[in-house]
């Protein structure tokens, strides 16, 4: 089902809390919601579908991913960007990224990875993990 867009940035402030697998229905509404969106969109968190759970779903280089409880263990080559959210009204704002990143996660399946990732995956991956903290541009 797809879900309506949160703007509300008291609520988008708010840190998720950890996923579990009751919430696989929250990932597939993320996915579904995510690809309804594909044209103006490359990622998403739970957050902005009005759910606090630390889920993230996203464009990776085609294919899209869903990633549960996503931590960055490991960042690398920082640089400074503009970006624009979905969830956010106005234009691009600055932020600081890494081109390289390590990311432990957990799959549908709840079984643990641990992938890097680079350029604009990783791009894509840090601004949705950043919603997950409560962290906006």
């Amino acid at each position: 089902m797809v879900k309506e867009l949160i703007h509300d940035p008291i609520f988008l402030e708010c840190k998720a809390e950890l996923a579990t697998k009751e919430d696989l229905y929250i990932a597939e509404e993320l996915l579904q919601t995510l690809i309804a969106h594909q044209e103006e969109c490359v990622g998403m968190a739970a957050n902005m579908i009005g759910c606090l759970k630390n889920i993230i779903a996203f464009d990776n280089d085609g294919e899209y991913m869903v990633m549960f409880n996503p931590e960055i263990i490991k960042k690398s080559a920082p640089y400074e960007t503009e970006e624009s959210c979905l969830s956010l009204l106005g234009g691009p704002r600055k932020t600081k990224r890494y081109k390289s990143i390590k990311v432990k996660y957990q799959n549908k399946e709840f079984q643990t990875r641990i992938k890097t990732f680079t350029g604009w995956t990783a791009q894509i991956i840090q601004h949705e993990i950043d919603h997950c903290n409560g962290i906006l541009i």
